[in-house]
């Protein structure tokens, strides 16, 4: 994409993606999945790790394929055209940025543990506002200038950061008590749903969002065909290894005194730091304090800038404002972008949530952008057989039909609370792609065409919306259809829209463009070859 500079290598794209994965979800999620499964939250981290890993190989797929700044909102408008990109594309944006608000939050919750204030009654006080306002411009000025500084930063930030939660993990294996993981002498005292609750509500989704950060960044990646397929991987392995063995040793290293009132009732203000501070590890507690306020940071400064590259892709697919398909041609930076993401950041900062009330949101929301995914990689086997595939994913299939499934029932499990938010939020982006074509008369070429290719993504939001309000009340619906068979019509309904999708999608314009440079690059490689 012209004007953004291939910098960055396999060891600056993983720790894109395990920085991104390592922030404040190991601070909290480990505290917060046992308030809702208890010892079994162990059970959720693999199930969501699992999930994250269907869902995580065919973007590997396509970001060797197609590797350019933004991928993200560029797969489904090659696949189903303009009306599914700008919807996801918007889903996208709007989800990405709360990631960098609650990311600054979660620093400024941490550090009310030794800077009292900043947080009153559960809710940020005035002072904490600014401090996270203080933090959202550090992660703009850090990504202004140029992409080879962030990356940089980036790179070495993540290698400290994964050093403290290691550590953390080896010390408290000292103070494990194996009771503890059958407290009240039960090891699921809140039963499947408490477990598969955690994975969504619990911050084990959010925990897990980075990985797609290789594929909003491909497009400044050297080798992206071997490296951006390689980062996602490696950093999804690296993580879910590291955060079963925090919430394993976590659990085991609570006091008695701390359980006393159950699982449900398990409140550490700052759960790692004060487990430190309660068995006397004060070396520790001044340790974690500190990557409190790097690990949250370092993710927010990730996400500042995958955001950036979103809506430069949202630009270049034309359903934007002009003015942020500018590319700053000194630094690479798309710097128009930069602003919306900063301004978006701190519009999600207010009225003042808490990490535990916008984490269930968040992880919605981005789970939600996950699901064009597995549609789009198997649409493109029909579509663009012939498209170079350097990295080639054996059973495709039934890895993507998969990967969809569980994406829905990530976001039934969410509960009809957070989901109703998630929802009507991304149907927000119906009003403004039809004022876009409203006001841009070029816009509406093929516009039938292309909205007939994205019925049934409008269809599946509503699916979505009735089955959680219908749904188990363990999930926050009417218990009108009760557990399990909920699970049941979740699933079959995703088999459904899966396939409906799959058929939706066409060879758009986009994609024949992609079929033209492809065939060029070759007849000018042979040509190369033929001068030697």
């Amino acid at each position: 994409m012209r004007g953004l500079k291939r910098e960055l290598s396999l060891l600056d794209m993983t720790m894109l993606g395990l920085g991104a994965i390592i922030g404040s979800g190991w601070l909290y999620a480990s505290q917060l999945a046992a308030n809702l499964a208890g010892p079994a939250a162990i059970v959720s981290w693999l199930i969501g790790g699992v999930a994250v890993i269907f869902i995580a190989l065919v973007y590997a797929e396509m970001g060797a394929m197609l590797p350019e700044a933004g991928g993200m909102v560029r797969y489904p408008q090659y696949s189903h055209g303009g009306f599914v990109g700008f919807l996801m594309a918007f889903a996208c944006i709007v989800a990405y940025s709360t990631v960098v608000a609650i990311e600054a939050e979660a620093v400024v919750q941490y550090m009310n543990s030794y800077w009292p204030g900043l947080y009153a009654h559960g809710t940020m006080t005035g002072l904490g506002w600014f401090m996270t306002l203080v933090f959202l411009v550090i992660f703009f000025l850090l990504n202004y200038f140029s992409v080879k500084i962030f990356a940089k930063v980036n790179t070495v930030v993540t290698l400290l950061k994964f050093i403290t939660p290691a550590l953390t993990v080896i010390v408290l294996l000292a103070f494990f008590h194996p009771a503890n993981l059958s407290f009240g002498g039960n090891f699921a005292p809140f039963g499947v749903p408490g477990i598969l609750s955690a994975v969504s509500s619990g911050g084990i989704m959010f925990a897990f969002l980075g990985f797609r950060q290789a594929v909003d960044m491909a497009g400044e990646a050297k080798n992206p065909s071997r490296n951006v397929p390689l980062a996602i991987i490696l950093a999804v392995l690296i993580g879910i290894v590291l955060y079963v063995l925090l919430q394993v040793t976590f659990l085991g290293a609570l006091t008695p005194a701390t359980l006393s009132k159950g699982w449900g009732h398990l409140g550490l203000s700052a759960p790692f730091l004060d487990v430190a501070k309660l068995l006397g590890l004060s070396w520790l507690a001044v340790i974690l304090a500190g990557d409190a306020l790097l690990s949250p940071a370092g993710t927010g400064n990730i996400y500042t800038a995958s955001t950036s590259r979103l809506v430069l892709a949202q630009a270049n697919n034309g359903f934007w404002w002009r003015i942020f398909k500018s590319v700053n041609e000194k630094s690479g930076v798309p710097r128009p972008a930069l602003v919306l993401t900063f301004l978006l950041a701190v519009f999600w900062t207010l009225p003042f949530p808490t990490w535990s009330t916008l984490v269930g949101i968040t992880s919605g929301a981005v789970v939600f952008t996950y699901m064009i995914g597995p549609v789009s990689a198997l649409a493109f086997r029909r579509i663009a057989p012939g498209l170079h595939r350097p990295m080639n994913l054996k059973g495709m299939h039934a890895i993507a039909l998969i990967g969809f499934i569980v994406g829905t029932l990530l976001i039934y499990w969410n509960g009809w609370s957070s989901d109703l938010w998630i929802v009507v939020g991304d149907l927000v982006g119906l009003v403004l792609y039809f004022g876009f074509l409203a006001a841009r008369p070029e816009l509406r070429k093929d516009s039938a065409k292309h909205i007939k290719g994205g019925i049934w993504l409008v269809v599946f939001m509503l699916f979505l919306l009735a089955v959680s309000y219908l749904g188990s009340k363990s999930f926050g619906g009417q218990n009108i259809i009760k557990f399990p068979l909920d699970m049941v019509v979740a699933v079959i309904g995703a088999v459904v829209f899966f396939y409906w999708g799959n058929a939706s999608a066409f060879k758009t314009e986009d994609m024949e463009r992609i079929f033209e440079e492809q065939e060029k690059g070759e007849l000018f490689l042979q040509q190369e070859l033929h001068e030697v």
